[in-house]
């Protein structure tokens, strides 16, 4: 699976995500602000899109405000490419948290490759799915 190229704008075929949905109707309402995210799962594909869309205002909205670092500061010379969702706890839309663990993989410019591997917490805030914080594997 390939993602998006950094940067590049709005995909307009399969969602960056991985889900296999046109990204108009997967992550891209989500990022134009159209629907919150229904699920944590939701919101953590949404925001891998935005990783590789190098959307950052996304990112700062749905990261909590207790846990966000003032500056996000993405890297431009990473382009994002595969997300494997490996598993999902609670998250759904009647919970209050969430864990989602996921491997995202990269390119670098210099053509070296890797993957970071998370297990992320979510958890409600205004009634709206936001991102807590991670643990990497």
């Amino acid at each position: 699976m390939s993602g998006a190229a950094f940067g590049t704008g709005t995909p307009t075929g399969a969602c960056p995500c991985g889900s296999l949905l046109a990204y108009a109707v997967c992550c891209g309402p989500l990022l134009d602000g159209e629907r919150p995210a229904a699920t944590a799962e939701a919101l953590m594909r949404s925001r891998y899109t935005a990783f590789s869309l190098g959307d950052e205002a996304y990112l700062v909205r749905t990261w909590h405000p207790r846990t966000r670092p003032d500056r996000i500061g993405l890297d431009q010379g990473v382009r994002w490419t595969g997300l494997d969702v490996r598993r999902s706890e609670r998250g759904e839309p009647d919970d209050e948290d969430g864990v989602v663990e996921f491997v995202a993989s990269w390119t670098d410019v210099d053509g070296s490759t890797g993957r970071l591997h998370e297990v992320s917490r979510f958890t409600r805030r205004a009634g709206r799915w936001v991102y807590l914080d991670g643990e990497l594997r």
